[in-house]
């Protein structure tokens, strides 16, 4: 624990608790003055990654004390710095990148230390999906996060069905080896024509916005090759493109949108005369998909229509 010192010096100090600190997602000067005092004052840091915080603690001349935590020691390190809260101490939370517990490690401690009646503060400032979501050009009036997509094909194509007919902007995190079958996936599922936001390295130097249409976006990114850099993904509203979206028709762009689960169910059923669970094991084949995952699409579709 730092010293006391007098009490006239201490008259606007740190209370103890638990500080939720926002922290740059790139460019180091997004940071607020009191994310700054806060981490200065504060006994502890606890870090997601320590190597990475210390940068920006030698950047502002940030002393204090820090610990790691992350996702692989989080049960026991979140009891710990408990009882440190317990006994007064002033703690302040980060991640690498951003608010504390989004898409980041964090709910455990969090929900321990409300259950133990220590103060929580949330420090705003800098978040990702956030930053992206406001400059996409996408309606910002009702908007879901969900942090990233399912890294499965199957998982991730029964989300995509689940939001067709959305009314809001999804807002999404990929990774960047997973990008481009995510976009084939959405021009399948939600139609060629569905309108795609692609943010990448927001606020650092390389900052780059891709806005179109998926079909659009998809052939951009094939012809670049590779791609890097961290991710957020925004798609459009369901009734600003229906025309066209979850048919196997092409729309426009010449790309053939391939049927649904549920879609392909029924015409193979009707074709070759088979049941359900025999034309769900031929489509998982042709999809490249467990049966299992399969079938839960299959249900998804239906509890969504």
């Amino acid at each position: 624990m730092k010293p006391a010192g007098d009490a006239s010096a201490n008259r606007n100090a740190l209370a103890p608790g638990l500080y939720l600190v926002a922290t740059p997602i790139g460019n180091l000067e997004d940071i607020t003055l009191r994310a700054l005092r806060v981490l200065k004052e504060a006994d502890l840091i606890a870090c997601e990654d320590t190597r990475q915080t210390q940068k920006l603690l030698n950047h502002y001349a940030v002393a204090t004390r820090t610990v790691s935590y992350h996702e692989h020691n989080e049960m026991t390190r979140a009891a710990e710095l408990v009882l440190e809260l317990e006994r007064g101490a002033r703690v302040a939370l980060v991640t690498d990148a951003g608010m504390p517990g989004i898409s980041d490690p964090g709910f455990r401690l969090i929900t321990l230390a409300i259950r133990h009646r220590v103060p929580v503060v949330p420090i705003p400032g800098a978040a990702a999906f956030l930053a992206a979501l406001v400059a996409s050009g996408l309606p910002t009036d009702s908007f879901r996060f969900s942090g990233f997509l399912p890294a499965k094909r199957g998982h991730r194509r029964t989300v995509l069905e689940s939001i067709q007919s959305s009314p809001r902007t999804q807002v999404f995190y990929e990774t960047p080896h997973r990008v481009k079958d995510a976009l084939a996936d959405i021009a399948e599922i939600l139609g060629p024509e569905r309108h795609i936001v692609i943010a990448r390295e927001v606020t650092k130097i390389h900052e780059e916005f891709l806005r179109g249409h998926a079909a659009e976006i998809l052939e951009t990114l094939n012809a670049r090759g590779e791609v890097k850099g961290e991710i957020t993904l925004l798609i459009g509203k369901g009734e600003e493109s229906a025309t066209g979206v979850g048919t196997s028709s092409s729309v426009g762009t010449g790309m053939p949108v391939r049927p649904t689960v549920r879609q392909r169910v029924t015409q193979i059923m009707a074709e070759e005369k088979l049941d359900e669970k025999a034309a769900l094991k031929k489509i998982a084949k042709e999809m490249g998909i467990s049966k299992s995952e399969a079938y839960r699409e299959l249900q998804r579709s239906r509890s969504s229509s």
